[in-house]
């Protein structure tokens, strides 16, 4: 692939920064830069600003909404958008559910759905995980029986990301017993509001509400609603962990948080000196810096072969290599902050006070950021998992 900026690529990357200049509220990209937590309201607001301007799905086909772009300009919007502090986007419904239902849904259920995702009409959550099916998927319990036209559902799902806001949740439910564990599995949206569903909120250590559980207690739902095939929905749940393995990389996240690592550590002192001149602290942002460029060589290598249509097992390898990088830069984020990085202040965080305890806004989020990332080697299909796929699947051990 030819990563030569070439003058229409720099020309794009001009145009994305004036937008983001132009249209990104300041107050928004203040939360995101003082890794405050964010409400429904300001994600809701930012996904209608990228919507109206018709950015807010780079990834979908342009006869949906997609933009049309190059591999090298998604490359270069995805690292323009770290840089500015946006807030993220509504990540199930835009990027996990809707590649499964281009990939897999009626042409009616695409014509339903995806004007309403792109729209922010509806918020949606994962029903993936529960208590006794985290990484081994296949041995979920929760059931749908059929009844006519329409599935009982019953069972229950947790660590359901951001459940309390949605309005529909896309499910792995049981609807057989027989034959492998993986063949009795079906794919479901389900929409939020019908009577039997129950949030129950888990609070984390940092006092946030991120997820959840979700009980389903006779839950009545349409056949309509299937995607696929009847016991069909390992594959299409295979697919969707695709998606999100690739997105878990996080590239050009990192990137901005090594900027911000070198900051820090230029300004803390360590025996009158930069910390960041301390030869084994230098050391080791060296190492993660240069695992970081071959990470992107490594995703920019397969966008440009195409691989990205049709992810495989090279998504365990970015969803690896991201999520430990990612890690890495929190833990020397921390680090360089010394004592003033452990002060717990979740008043801080979510807005109620306007500066940190500990009298350093900049290093107050850090604890909790780095507590928050220790999930992201777990979730998505743990590392250990996905060393398996690659053992199986690329190396044929």
């Amino acid at each position: 692939m030819d990563l030569e900026y070439k003058e229409e690529d720099l020309r794009f990357r001009a145009e994305v920064q004036a937008f983001f200049r132009e249209n990104l509220p300041k107050e928004l990209s203040d939360k995101v830069r003082a890794r405050r937590h964010l409400k429904r309201e300001d994600a809701v607001r930012w996904h209608k600003i990228l919507a109206k301007k018709g950015w807010i799905a780079p990834g979908w086909p342009r006869q949906y909404g997609g933009t049309g772009w190059s591999a090298m300009q998604r490359h270069i919007w995805a690292e323009e958008y770290a840089l500015a502090y946006a807030p993220p986007t509504l990540s199930f419904g835009l990027n996990l559910l809707a590649p499964v239902l281009l990939g897999f849904a009626s042409e009616e259920q695409k014509q339903h759905y995806l004007p309403r995702i792109y729209d922010a009409e509806d918020w949606w959550c994962q029903g993936y995980s529960e208590p006794g099916a985290g990484s081994d998927l296949a041995s979920l319990k929760t059931r749908a029986v059929r009844q006519g036209d329409h599935y009982i559902v019953d069972g229950q799902k947790t660590w359901t990301t951001l459940g309390q806001h949605a309005d529909m949740i896309f499910c792995l439910v049981r609807t057989s017993a027989q034959g492998p564990r993986q063949q009795g599995i079906s794919f479901l949206l389900i929409d939020m509001k019908t009577p039997g569903i129950t949030v129950r909120p888990i609070i984390t250590l940092d006092e946030a509400h991120e997820v959840n559980e979700v009980f389903f207690d006779n839950v009545k739902v349409p056949v309509a609603n299937l995607i696929g095939e009847e016991n069909k929905g390992w594959t299409y749940a295979k697919y969707l962990l695709g998606h999100e393995r690739t997105g878990i990389a996080a590239i050009g996240n990192s990137k901005r948080e090594l900027k911000v690592l070198k900051r820090r550590a230029a300004k803390a002192r360590v025996d009158g000196k930069p910390l960041l001149q301390e030869p084994q602290f230098a050391a080791r942002v060296a190492d993660v810096e240069i695992e970081l460029m071959a990470l992107e060589m490594t995703a920019l290598g397969l966008v440009a072969d195409g691989a990205r249509s049709k992810i495989g097992p090279e998504a365990s390898l970015l969803k690896i290599e991201g999520t430990q990088i990612s890690q890495e830069i929190s833990q020397l984020q921390l680090e360089s902050a010394g004592p003033t990085g452990l002060a717990f202040d979740p008043a801080y965080l979510d807005g109620r006070t306007e500066h940190a305890v500990n009298g350093d806004d900049d290093a107050a989020p850090l604890a909790a950021h780095y507590f928050n990332l220790r999930k992201i080697t777990i979730f998505g299909g743990s590392n250990e998992v996905q060393r398996n796929v690659i053992s199986k699947m690329i190396l044929g051990l």
